[in-house]
């Protein structure tokens, strides 16, 4: 008798290889671990993912949508100042990279691993960091900036900063500074 499909599996082993590659890195992580860890069948997750590459794609896609959660929960209530949302997104960066376990932007940290252009993890990498300066430079225009392309790379910079800095020194690194930082870059470029 086959066995019913399991609407959960995929999710399931999606969930496994995010905590395993983002504990130990996509290449020192193999199918069998993810296999064994889910308690799923090596016919399941080709079924699921036709392959480790499809499954990378996956995880890297989920950690994009990171990206979004963060603008939508750090959106500042309407008639607020726009610039409100900026240091709100800088806030939470620098909070989340300071708890324990954080071990750096995991994005950043695969994309090390991917130094081939042509590699399809390579791109989706550099298409979520060109999408993400998109908005940093949308909340900039909003913000009142003269330069918002000049605003949208400085805040990029202390993001990028702090999802270096705080996993090394956590909350008394540079992470304290990062929001006064932010407020600082934001008043410098705006208008008047």
């Amino acid at each position: 008798m086959p066995r019913k499909p399991d609407p959960q599996a995929r999710e399931r082993m999606l969930e496994t290889a995010t905590r395993l590659f983002a504990h130990h890195g996509v290449h020192a992580v193999g199918l069998q671990q993810i296999i064994d860890e889910c308690s799923c069948g090596k016919n399941l997750l080709y079924r699921e993912f036709g392959s480790k590459d499809e499954l990378v794609l996956a995880f890297l896609e989920r950690c994009c949508e990171d990206w979004r959660r963060i603008l939508a929960l750090t959106a500042p209530p309407a008639g607020a100042d726009p610039a409100e949302h900026i240091r709100a997104v800088v806030a939470h960066v620098a909070h989340e990279t300071t708890q324990e376990g954080f071990r750096g932007c995991v994005l950043r940290n695969a994309f090390a691993e991917f130094p081939d252009r042509d590699h399809p993890a390579h791109r989706l990498i550099v298409g979520h960091y060109t999408e993400r300066h998109a908005d940093l430079r949308e909340l900039a225009v909003r913000a009142g900036a003269r330069d918002p392309d000049a605003l949208a790379d400085r805040i990029a910079l202390i993001i990028d900063g702090v999802n270096g800095n705080g996993p090394v020194l956590g909350r008394e690194g540079a992470a304290k500074a990062a929001v006064a930082f932010a407020d600082e870059a934001v008043r410098a470029a705006r208008v008047g």
